[in-house]
């Protein structure tokens, strides 16, 4: 496969400097693999900290800024970052009134948040923990015990983000964060296998005339492979696996996520169809992202997550803000 990379070793070193070179409002610590908002700590202020495997861009890195995470720790591709590094994230955007840790549910990143907050607490921080667990496809798989963390993720560390920026205390920007990820499902498709800098060609087989329904954000097996269908055909399926298991009954936000490899104009398309059935099912629809941000590297292909949503996750929702991959309001 060709990728424009210098040596795999150095992929995400690389990237990092490239990030702190076009976003200045960062703090990017290229050898401790640390992206911190400038102006963190800040007085009085919850601090959000995620992180997880490189290859997900915008996730998490650029999600990092007023509005959305305190910091981020970028691991190697598809490997968790280590304690080290979420140790110093929450030092860093500590300002005494606790830090959050959002935490995507794969087995790496939940013993490594999990001796972090040890640690961190040790040395007197005070920490929360919220697992994300979204994913309806599998109970179980290659990288997790239980649930997968998707594209829930996103919802959870916006919404979680406002509230803190509004000055409310870890007990509720804890409980809010937890809400938002109990109240949202997603389920993700694959057209192609994705293609890690290290291995230099695809992760795992898909025939050009087939299609993984249910895949994980890492190339994870799915429910079951099928021969390629339409889009109306694969939002069909998708759409009702999640609403198999929900029954919204307050109006949802909706993501239509690209894996990385599908162009917008395949993507919005999508979106129609999702819509669509939305409208059919008589599901209201509060907001509508569409785009790549809980992407995995060069795959095609798309997810959908849907999250029921009060008044007041829709305003914390709608609050500004300005990060290198989600911006509005300010």
């Amino acid at each position: 496969m060709k990728m424009l990379i210098n040596v795999a070793e150095t992929v995400v070193a690389d990237a990092l400097r490239g990030m702190a070179a076009a976003h200045p409002e960062l703090t990017v610590d290229v050898e401790n693999r640390v992206i911190v908002r400038r102006d963190a700590p800040v007085a009085g202020k919850v601090g959000i900290v995620s992180g997880g495997g490189s290859g997900h861009e915008p996730l998490h890195g650029g999600f990092v800024g007023p509005g959305m995470l305190s910091a981020a720790c970028p691991g190697e591709v598809f490997t968790s970052p280590v304690p080290d590094q979420m140790v110093r994230a929450a030092a860093a955007v500590d300002s005494g009134a606790g830090v959050l840790f959002i935490v995507k549910n794969y087995t790496g990143d939940v013993l490594n948040f999990d001796m972090a907050a040890e640690l961190a607490e040790d040395e007197g921080i005070q920490i929360a923990k919220v697992l994300v667990d979204d994913d309806v496809a599998v109970t179980d798989s290659l990288y997790t015990a239980g649930r997968r963390g998707t594209g829930a993720t996103l919802f959870v560390e916006k919404i979680a983000g406002a509230a803190a920026e509004e000055g409310r205390p870890l007990e509720q920007v804890e409980a809010l964060a937890r809400q938002v990820n109990e109240n949202s499902r997603s389920f993700g498709v694959a057209l192609s296998a994705c293609s890690t800098p290290a291995k230099g060609s695809p992760t795992f087989d898909l025939p050009a005339g087939e299609l993984e329904l249910g895949v994980g954000i890492h190339g994870e097996p799915g429910r079951e492979r099928r021969a390629m269908m339409t889009s109306r055909e694969i939002a069909d399926f998708s759409v009702n696996a999640i609403l198999e298991d929900m029954n919204p009954r307050n109006p949802v936000l909706v993501l239509v996520n690209g894996m990385g490899a599908t162009p917008l104009l395949e993507l919005y398309g999508f979106n129609a169809e999702v819509q669509r059935i939305l409208v059919d099912r008589g599901v209201p629809m509060a907001r509508t992202l569409v785009g790549n941000y809980v992407t995995s590297l060069d795959m095609a292909g798309a997810s959908v997550t849907l999250c029921q949503v009060d008044e007041d996750l829709l305003r914390l929702w709608d609050a500004p803000v300005r990060t290198a991959g989600l911006r509005w309001g300010m």
